[in-house]
């Protein structure tokens, strides 16, 4: 693979690590609450979309996998440090904690989220470069993406509050969080057009999955 296509699939891993170190932060945006991952995780989806785009599905499920297995690093060294015994001076170990004290629930339903989502987004815009033999890129972003984020946003605030919080209160977390990353997509639109443009010119590969085998967990 290119530097490119490399470049693209650091860029994929590094907002999903740091979208999830920042997601133990609640903010408000306009009376809406919100994790502060929300301020880099959707451009997870944005720089997925554009590798379905430019290599295929093939690819960004490669590289889908290739985060699902950072991020379960990332989450078992940051749990070794919590283990292991802090320096008698060292007054952190709280903070540490809160930050990175991450219960196992809410692990499970960020992993399992995490692979519906992005899955269902590359397969979405997979689908709909075929059935629309290649036009529209913004239609098919934004519907790949409100079906992804649909999937995330709905599998893990179930996964990780059902029981927790009132039944009533799952469907507004749901609908913030969808409505958000919907719109983040919308906005960045002009960049994606930018940035997939460029990799064809500059690869000079535009796939069309026609005979792509879609199981999610084939990785040849």
């Amino acid at each position: 693979m290119s530097w490119r296509f490399i470049s693209c699939a650091a860029l994929f891993v590094t907002c999903l690590l740091t979208a999830n170190t920042m997601a133990t932060k609640l903010i408000t945006v306009g009376g809406v609450v919100l994790t502060a991952g929300i301020v880099i995780f959707p451009v997870s989806y944005v720089v997925g979309d554009v590798l379905t785009e430019v290599w295929g599905y093939g690819a960004a499920r490669r590289v889908i996998w290739l985060g699902f297995g950072c991020n379960a690093l990332m989450v078992a060294a940051l749990w070794l440090g919590g283990e292991l015994p802090a320096a008698p001076f060292w007054k952190g170990q709280d903070a540490y904690e809160t930050i990175f004290g991450h219960t196992p629930r809410v692990l499970a339903a960020s992993f399992v989220a995490y692979l519906f989502g992005e899955f269902a987004n590359a397969f979405v815009l997979a689908k709909l470069k075929l059935a629309t033999r290649g036009r529209w890129l913004w239609m098919r972003t934004l519907g790949s993406t409100v079906v992804g984020q649909a999937l995330d946003s709905i599998v893990f605030v179930t996964l990780a509050f059902a029981g927790a919080v009132p039944p009533g209160a799952l469907v507004p977390i749901v609908g913030a969080q969808w409505m958000v990353k919907v719109l983040y997509e919308a906005a960045a639109t002009p960049l994606t057009y930018a940035a997939v443009g460029w990799l064809k010119a500059r690869e000079g590969v535009d796939t069309y999955d026609r005979h792509t085998d879609f199981n999610p967990v084939r990785l040849s």
